[in-house]
């Protein structure tokens, strides 16, 4: 089990930070503990530095470190944005925005998520323009920073696989040239070695810059990275 199934599937913890593990994380361990893999997932979390970290500030996950080290050498969180934070569960890059001074922010999934202060969470799908619609009407104008940190689940056969992220990737570039307001920035997860070339013409079709990065909080063995783009030149060509 991925780092990534696991910070969407974990309930999250409204226990304050240094309080110890929470009863959900203790549930979580003792259904896991089954099978040999889980042991392993467990022990490498308990001894993962950025999970330490994240219990100690109070984030609900240590993929909050991923978005906090993106941001040091991209500067894409300003005081006052509206943002969107697409498959935005359990609430880590909420709570990254909002500390970095977000205006507004709203966030959806599909999957229920305690609330976090100061930001709007639709429980819906990006794909039904119902949904779509919620989030950007508790905007009060266009976002000016669009996140995804959308992963599919994995099945373990890697084309399968590469296929799903590729289309997550699809649907949060589409959603941003859709929406984004211009001059703005958008950064998403992709798998495999990048965006694909398609997108990655079509990103630089529609904004001033282009980059991948793999934060440190990425583990060195997993394919994630992160596309990040800036300059949004205005709706779709």
């Amino acid at each position: 089990m991925s780092d990534e199934e696991k910070r969407r599937w974990k309930k999250p913890t409204t226990e304050k930070a240094g309080s110890g593990r929470s009863m959900t994380e203790r549930k979580v361990i003792a259904r896991n503990a089954r099978t040999e893999s889980s042991k392993k997932w467990i022990e490498r979390q308990l001894q993962d530095p950025y999970v330490r970290k994240a219990m100690d500030a109070g984030y609900r996950s240590r993929a909050a470190y991923k978005l906090l080290e993106i941001d040091e050498s991209t500067h894409i969180l300003k005081r006052g944005q509206r943002v969107i934070d697409l498959g935005c569960a359990p609430g880590g890059w909420l709570q990254v925005a909002l500390h970095k001074g977000a205006g507004e922010i709203v966030g959806i999934d599909l999957l229920p998520l305690e609330p976090v202060d100061g930001a709007t969470i639709v429980l819906g799908d990006v794909n039904d323009p119902a949904d779509v619609e919620k989030v950007l009407s508790a905007l009060s104008g266009p976002p000016e920073l669009i996140l995804s940190d959308m992963a599919a689940n994995t099945t373990g056969h890697k084309q399968t696989d590469h296929l799903r992220t590729v289309a997550l990737v699809e649907l949060a570039v589409e959603f941003a040239i859709a929406h984004l307001a211009p001059g703005g920035a958008f950064c998403s997860k992709v798998f495999q070695g990048g965006t694909t070339r398609d997108l990655l013409v079509t990103l630089k079709a529609h904004f001033q810059t282009v980059k991948h990065i793999k934060p440190p909080a990425s583990r060195a063995g997993s394919p994630e990275i992160y596309v990040v783009a800036k300059g949004f030149k205005g709706g779709k060509k």
